[in-house]
């Protein structure tokens, strides 16, 4: 068995704003993992961090692009435990879509479509929900997430363990013991080992 990470964020950019003035929700964006560092992170979003309109597949970072801009980016981290298989499939999806990234497109027009409660899907198109909730499936990982979907639904992934929740640029600057209680502010929950 192997673990994945699902990074729901909210970074305060205007555009992050807009979305969330339609939601409601807590969080604006969702990402994906595949190690514990975050150093294997993606989506679909800005691939420029001072245009939120010019975007696609993009590798993210907690020290580059968008996250090193808003420093003030909040998260909310989940590991989900998948098989070998899944995690494989999820691997080779993701290296397909960065060797081909140039037919990707972002689906700008589905995002805004959600604050509508409407679906706008376009041809080799994503958003960042669409993107991780195509993935997950495409694996086979048993989940139960609305057709018109959003980062906050992520929150609902049965068997997902939340493992951090603060800022984006604090993740990693401790290591996890095993233990449940709130510190600084954080919510930690029990598992072995990991990051708050």
């Amino acid at each position: 068995m192997k673990q994945i990470y699902i990074i729901l964020t909210h970074t305060g950019t205007t555009l992050s704003k807009i979305i969330k003035s339609f939601t409601k929700d807590e969080f604006s964006h969702v990402s994906i993992s595949l190690d514990i560092n975050l150093e294997k992170m993606y989506s679909f979003g800005r691939t420029n961090p001072y245009n939120p309109f010019w975007g696609g597949f993009v590798h993210e970072s907690v020290n580059s692009g968008t996250f090193k801009r808003f420093k003030r980016t909040k998260a909310l981290i989940y590991s989900l435990e998948v098989t070998d298989k899944q995690y494989e499939v999820i691997d080779r999806l993701i290296n397909h879509m960065k060797s081909y990234k140039k037919i990707y497109r972002f689906n700008v027009f589905g995002l805004f479509g959600v604050g509508f409660n409407k679906k706008v899907k376009i041809k080799h198109g994503f958003y960042c929900a669409e993107f991780v909730k195509y993935i997950l499936k495409k694996a086979d990982i048993d989940i139960e997430l609305p057709e018109l979907i959003r980062p906050e639904n992520f929150k609902d992934i049965k068997n997902a363990r939340i493992i951090y929740k603060g800022l984006l640029r604090e993740y990693g600057k401790t290591k996890v013991r095993p233990l449940e209680y709130i510190k600084n502010g954080l919510e930690v929950v029990n598992h072995k080992e990991g990051i708050v």
